[in-house]
């Protein structure tokens, strides 16, 4: 069985469907990049399975390190190892960005009264060195949670978080939207260090540009609601050139 496992999913928002069967599989080591049109339920995909209470699960499963995880709390998925990188990432005034990662490190480890001393050193080191690699200062760790910060920034400090915590599976929701051209590779390259068998990705993306420096293993296309293509890179490529027109007439939708 795949790491995750998705299987027929259906969400509705506000009592409209909006995905409508979605089936896809991720393991550790793979990234999979999935394409649409606005509207066709990318980031539905990404927040439900992150278990954002706005969307409602009316049918499917999914599965993670085969665990039923649409009986979990945000929570709960994020100690098992998922992480979301969110299209808007939130401002938190009062909380700064050490202490918000200190304290999601603690909340998911068995033992949160032993770290100290030494632990507590090393995180800071890790997030110091995190924030090198995405090119923000190191007095971003003592900065509140996205305040104040633009719209570049807060991407850059998702990936922060991101390379700190070292999930297994990362759900990256758009990342790459408002970012200039070396914020993107800056962004993509950070991603790409982390690949390798212990951690996997799902890339949400409009555009080829972030998945030139990711170099996804799998490209899925989604059209209202569902998946109605799926390939290898060249098919990111395709979707550049030709855009959705012929994905949407192939599978009949206007």
């Amino acid at each position: 069985m795949a790491d995750l496992v998705i299987r027929d999913l259906r969400v509705a928002v506000d009592d409209r469907e909006i995905l409508k069967g979605v089936n896809l599989e991720v393991n550790r080591g793979e990234f999979h990049a999935v394409m649409g049109p606005n509207g066709s339920g990318k980031s539905t995909l990404a927040m439900t399975l992150m278990g954002h209470p706005k969307y409602e699960v009316v049918g499917g499963e999914v599965l993670f390190k085969g665990e039923n995880i649409l009986e979990m709390s945000p929570d709960e998925r994020a100690k098992l190892g998922l992480f979301l990188a969110f299209q808007y990432p939130m401002e938190i005034e009062g909380v700064a960005l050490a202490q918000f990662l200190w304290s999601a490190i603690k909340a998911r480890s068995d033992n949160p009264d032993a770290l100290k001393g030494k632990a507590l050193l090393d995180f800071r080191k890790d997030l110091e060195k995190a924030l090198e690699v995405v090119k923000l200062p190191p007095e971003f760790a003592d900065r509140y949670l996205n305040v104040n910060f633009s719209g570049g920034e807060k991407k850059r400090t998702e990936i922060a978080q991101l390379l700190t915590l070292r999930p297994e599976i990362a759900i990256l929701d758009e990342t790459d939207s408002g970012l200039d051209i070396d914020s993107v590779r800056i962004v993509a390259e950070a991603v790409k260090s982390l690949k390798g068998p212990d951690f996997g990705a799902l890339i949400i993306t409009h555009y080829q540009r972030i998945l030139n420096y990711l170099e996804p293993d799998y490209v899925h296309v989604m059209v209202d609601g569902r998946i109605v293509k799926s390939g290898g890179p060249e098919l990111a490529h395709m979707l550049e050139e030709k855009g959705y027109d012929w994905i949407l007439q192939e599978v009949g939708v206007a």
